[in-house]
Formats: C-alpha cells, sequence, structure tokens
C-alpha cells in the first residue's frame, strides 16, 4: 500500500505530504493533541498518525508525547485568547449552554478565566442575586451590564495573552472564600494528571479559584480532553463536574467517570 490512505468510494485519497500539512495546522491551531483526535480530524488511521507523527518529529517540527502531539515547546507555551477564541466555537457554545444548568439564581460562584468560561458568563446575564467572584478581565465585563449580578474582581498581576489577573494579589483574595462552585478551564484534562496549564504562575492562582468552591467544574471541549501540559492544578478526584462535549474520547471520560467525576456531555 502507498503512503496513503483514504476512502475507497472513489474520492482521491489523501497523500502524506498533505496530511501532514493538516495534522501541522491542527497542532498549531489546538496546541497538543491525541492520536486519536489527530486521527479523527485527518480521518486515518492512529497507526498512519503515529507514522506521520514520527516523520514531522524527525523534521523539527512537533514533539511526541503521551500519545499524542505538540509543537516544540509546547508543554510550557501558553495560547493566547485570541489563538483559542478561533477553535472550536460551537463546541465551546454547546458547552456553556449545559454547564448554565449548573448556576441557580442566589447561588455564589467562582469563574476562571478562558473562552468557554467567557462563553458561559454570557449565558448568566439574566440570573438574579448570583454573586460571580471573577480573576478574568474578559468574563467582568460580559457581566457588568447585569444589574442583578454581583461581580467581585481579584487583585493581581495582569497576564495579557488569557487577560486574567494572577499572582500573590489574586491568591490572597480568593483566600477564606467558600461558594458553591468554581468554574474552570485550563489547558489539558486527563484521568491521570486531571487538569492542567503550562504555566506555574497561572496553575497557582487556578488551583486558589479551585480552593474557593464546595465542587470544582470543569469546561472542557474535546481537543482538552486526553492532552497533558506541564502543571497540574487540579487532580481528577477533586473534579467533582466535567462539562465536556461528544467528540471527547470516550476512553478518556470513562476513566474520569472511574474517579468519581460526573460528566456532562453536550450533543452539537
Amino acid at each position: 500500500m502507498s503512503d496513503s490512505e483514504g476512502p475507497g468510494d472513489g474520492r482521491r485519497p489523501v497523500f502524506a505530504v498533505e496530511r501532514r500539512k493538516r495534522i501541522l495546522e491542527l497542532v498549531r491551531a489546538n496546541g497538543s493533541l491525541s492520536l486519536r483526535q489527530l486521527a479523527e480530524a485527518v480521518q486515518a488511521s492512529e497507526v498512519t498518525v503515529r507514522r506521520d507523527v514520527r516523520s514531522l518529529e524527525a523534521d523539527g517540527l512537533l514533539n511526541r508525547h503521551h500519545g499524542g502531539a505538540s509543537l516544540p515547546g509546547e508543554l510550557s507555551r501558553e495560547p493566547t485568547y485570541l489563538q483559542k477564541a478561533q477553535v472550536g466555537a460551537a463546541e465551546k457554545a454547546a458547552i456553556a449552554d449545559l454547564a448554565a444548568a449548573l448556576v441557580e439564581d442566589g447561588d455564589a460562584i467562582v469563574i476562571g478565566p478562558g473562552t468557554t468560561t467567557l462563553a458561559l458568563a454570557q449565558r448568566l446575564t439574566n440570573h438574579a442575586e448570583l454573586a460571580v467572584v471573577t480573576n478574568s478581565l474578559l468574563v467582568a465585563q460580559a457581566l457588568a451590564g447585569s444589574p442583578r449580578v454581583e461581580v467581585t474582581v481579584t487583585g493581581g498581576t495582569l497576564r495579557g495573552p488569557i487577560q486574567a489577573l494572577i499572582g500573590s494579589d489574586a491568591e490572597r483574595a480568593l483566600a477564606g472564600l467558600r461558594v458553591r462552585r468554581t468554574f474552570i478551564s485550563g489547558n489539558g484534562l486527563t484521568a491521570e494528571r486531571g487538569l492542567s496549564t503550562p504555566n506555574m504562575q497561572v496553575a497557582s492562582t487556578d488551583r486558589a479559584l479551585a480552593a474557593a468552591a464546595e465542587e470544582v467544574v470543569v469546561l472542557a471541549d474535546h481537543t482538552k480532553i486526553g492532552v497533558d501540559t506541564m502543571v497540574q492544578t487540579v487532580p481528577a478526584e477533586e473534579i467533582g463536574h466535567l462539562v465536556t462535549e461528544e467528540a471527547a474520547p470516550r476512553e478518556e471520560l470513562d476513566e474520569l467517570s472511574g474517579r468519581g467525576v460526573r460528566l456532562h456531555v453536550a450533543r452539537l
């Protein structure tokens, strides 16, 4: 068989050079991805994609890790808000719709930074007597015009790429708080390590966001499930709920469920 893989219905097969170009595009857009996610995206087998990733790694274009692929240095590289906003808008909207059902009038909640948590905040504008604590400037802005939502913004040092306040001042503002739920995102989520992010300061603040709540709710689309980044924030055993969508790898979801995480899977 030639180094191509495609459907047997007369359509032109996808040759290796085209497939590898697409794999590079996907990883550049999404950050670290699992082999399964890449295989689904390029409509090839995992065996074929593994061979492609090895070839791209030999050329210095990708790194292989934990059954997936990332750009060189990706485990410690933090995508910007604008980069993340361009990926999976429909999936994030579906996740936000489902997560909004976990918020009731009169709740006190924490919302962390991220494009999916921002989408959640945009769905909470009509709630009554809702108290929201956030370190995200974008979340605060989304709720600023809601007369019956009280928004408290932590102090801290502005981290421009994610438009969020982090560091010791942010952590002090969160210390001693006790809210019903924290809604948080990240850059990767696995059953083995839980939620993770590439930046140590962001991770420390994310841990403080999680510690402020009775329950932690993680919002993560399929591009983050099964992906590891450098710094662990919340172990899987401390995650109460995961809100994701139907493209998330089933095996990883089953493992998370086995560790006590309640799954909420949005249908697109």
